[in-house]
């Protein structure tokens, strides 16, 4: 038994490096882990958020969600829940890399990697260096493509144009309105 010793920067619009390592036992799972990385930002956790495993290119791979999305126990390929994913079952490689992607309308992206591990034995996680301020979770915008994928306003303009009749607001002038 031992503990892992993580990096995790945030991907933030400023030019300025926003870090924090931390320490956390093997045996604990990803919703600990989450939380821990969301207190040593002085976010408040109260969005979703999902941690994909990765690789040196920083791909998403493996999704491990905060809230179950399965259906059935028969559900193979769809996400891990955080609350039953053990660390030390996902830490493949010495140099790990983990995204988080916390808040899905503002999209804070924070970048993991495993830096060490130890055989310290931990009674809780603690976070070993803060480097950098973290902004206030609320200072990023939401995105506005949240709500709707990219470029679908652009087809909805195109559809209304379709059914574009030819008449005006003077066109309707000379009649009156019943109530009925």
């Amino acid at each position: 038994m031992g503990a892992l010793k993580f990096r995790v920067l945030l991907d933030s619009e400023k030019n300025q490096e926003i870090f924090r390592d931390i320490e956390i036992d093997e045996n604990e799972n990803f919703e600990s882990f989450y939380r821990t990385i969301l207190k040593s930002f002085n976010f408040e956790g109260q969005e979703m958020g999902s941690f994909f495993m990765s690789n040196d290119e920083w791909d998403k791979g493996h999704e491990i969600s905060l809230m179950d999305m399965r259906y059935s126990d028969e559900d193979e390929g769809l996400p891990s829940v955080m609350s039953e994913a053990k660390l030390a079952d996902f830490m493949e490689v010495e140099d790990q890399k983990i995204i988080l992607v916390y808040d899905f309308l503002r999209m804070w992206i924070f970048l993991i990697e495993l830096l060490e591990r130890t055989s310290n034995e931990l009674d809780a996680p603690k976070m070993l260096l803060a480097v950098g301020v973290a902004p206030p979770e609320d200072s990023k915008m939401i995105q506005e493509d949240a709500f709707m994928g990219e470029g679908e306003d652009d087809e909805l303009n195109e559809f209304d144009e379709d059914f574009e009749d030819g008449y005006d607001e003077e066109d309707f002038s000379g009649y009156e309105e019943y109530e009925y």
